[in-house]
């Protein structure tokens, strides 16, 4: 199989659903900014974190790589195939939050992004998921999406701030606080 079609070469892009848009429609932006969050925490992985670091950054990838076709796939769609983000994911995450959070000491100052490099690039990923988040809002105002996946991106967000700070705590790196006037 060859990986080009040249089929793009006129700056289209065919959606899971069939029929083509603009390369820059917003929902080819969202889930394209989805893609990249993926590839940023890749790397994350790729920096060898802890062990319990690199299953759940694994496993959020599997579950970007669903979300991707699910933004990549209009809500009318006929289709059967696409894995729509679901509430299951979302508590997922809000288990894992809690749990890491059990273990963190107390939050008392804003965070700097940085501390361990699988830790920074963490962060790196936290901003690339609020990214996402704020093109998928543009992206209900003008077209229906799930239900679940501003949900899904928002939790996401929050758990890689959290898990960043775990990271570092497991790396025995401290958390870079940011101090007024600094």
């Amino acid at each position: 199989m060859k990986i080009y079609t040249r089929t793009g070469d006129d700056g289209t892009t065919a959606l899971f659903s069939g029929g083509r848009v603009p390369k820059h429609h917003l929902r080819v932006e969202a889930y394209g900014t989805v893609d990249e969050l993926n590839s940023v925490l890749g790397l994350a992985r790729a920096l060898r974190p802890n062990a319990g670091t690199d299953a759940d950054l694994e496993r959020i990838q599997h579950q970007l790589f669903h979300l991707g076709a699910d933004l990549a796939t209009p809500l009318d769609a006929k289709t059967s195939y696409v894995v729509r983000a679901d509430s299951a994911q979302i508590a997922w995450l809000e288990g894992r939050i809690d749990a890491l959070t059990a273990q963190l000491p107390a939050l008392t100052a804003f965070i700097l992004p940085g501390g361990s490099p699988a830790a920074a690039q963490i962060h790196v990923g936290r901003t690339v998921c609020r990214r996402a988040e704020r093109l998928v809002t543009q992206l209900a105002e003008v077209e229906p999406i799930g239900e679940q996946v501003l949900p899904y991106l928002n939790r996401l967000s929050d758990f890689l701030f959290t898990l960043a700070r775990w990271e570092n705590m497991q790396a025995g790196a401290a958390d870079v606080t940011w101090t007024p006037g600094g």
